[in-house]
């Protein structure tokens, strides 16, 4: 079903202070930018490296544009730090009907427009041991 770790989501205060951190201590470049007005969100991609399926793996820094986003509201409650993993998969569509059955609940159906291009969901953490999950397909 899965095919690698898309991202990791990281939530940050400050965008442009948290990009220099990860270029300075990692050598991360932001290879993509975009504001998410839907989600109060604005982001940037850091690629890491690629994978066997020849996409990559991305750090997603976010900062939130407005305080009762889920990130500001994220921030609020439990400061900077990781906020969900994303698994890429081939079909989002079919994971999120597949997936409820096994046991997560699915938060959007069906999945939305998201980061690149891609189209996503999220399982609701409550049901994956505390971790926000995010399904993406490019």
């Amino acid at each position: 079903m899965f095919t690698r770790v898309d991202h990791v989501g990281i939530a940050c205060h400050d965008l442009e202070e948290t990009i220099r951190f990860y270029r300075d201590s990692f050598g991360f470049e932001v290879c993509h930018r975009e504001t998410n007005e839907e989600q109060g969100v604005h982001e940037a991609m850091l690629r890491v490296n690629g994978t066997d399926d020849g996409r990559a793996t991305y750090l997603q820094l976010l900062s939130p544009t407005r305080p009762d986003s889920p990130v500001g509201r994220f921030l609020a409650a439990r400061g900077e730090g990781v906020h969900h993993v994303a698994f890429g998969c081939p079909d989002v569509d079919r994971a999120a009907a597949e997936l409820p059955a096994a046991g997560p609940r699915v938060l959007f159906d069906p999945p939305r427009p998201a980061s690149m291009g891609s189209r996503a969901t999220f399982l609701h953490p409550k049901d994956c041991h505390g971790v926000l999950v995010e399904l993406v397909t490019s």
